[in-house]
């Protein structure tokens, strides 16, 4: 079958690919962010989130093992590179990290899911989708601990 009977162009494909692949490396990044974090977060103030932190570090890694299978699945082999990890020894600025994070995550993983939609992908564009709305979760638990806006547009990019 040709490209043009398919709708799937190369192009089209790999850079849903590259962009899975980047996909990747955030969720790693998050993982190891959501570890240190986790067990970095100090005073009573924060032992909630703390305890949160440990919760996304698992949801991370299902999200990192499905988005594996689906570049698998494209043909190509998954990244074994994070994203550059951010540290820091204080609570505030760890949750802003974290918060940065999930933000961009999901103005990513819309892109993907308009990306997959494109070329014929909707089983790929359903999970990205299951994944967003936890990705979300994510970002409201992390804004309620900062006291701000969790809808990064009405909050705009503060620290």
């Amino acid at each position: 079958m040709s490209k043009k009977a398919t709708g799937k162009s190369d192009s089209a494909r790999d850079k849903l690919v590259a962009g899975l692949q980047d996909d990747l490396a955030r969720e790693f990044k998050a993982i190891i962010q959501y570890v240190i974090f986790s067990q970095k977060l100090d005073t009573a103030r924060y032992m909630n989130i703390a305890d949160q932190l440990q919760e996304h570090a698992h949801q991370e890694l299902d999200h990192a093992l499905a988005i594996a299978r689906q570049i698998d699945y494209l043909g190509a082999y998954p990244t074994h590179v994070p994203k550059p990890v951010e540290v820091s020894e204080n609570n505030e600025e760890m949750l802003w990290a974290d918060l940065r994070a999930e933000d961009d995550t999901i103005q990513n993983y819309r892109d993907r899911v308009r990306e997959a939609e494109e070329i014929g992908e909707i089983a790929l564009a359903e999970i990205i989708r299951d994944i967003m709305k936890q990705e979300q979760d994510h970002q409201i638990d992390l804004a309620t601990a900062l006291g701000v806006v969790p809808d990064q547009q009405r909050r705009g990019k503060k620290k």
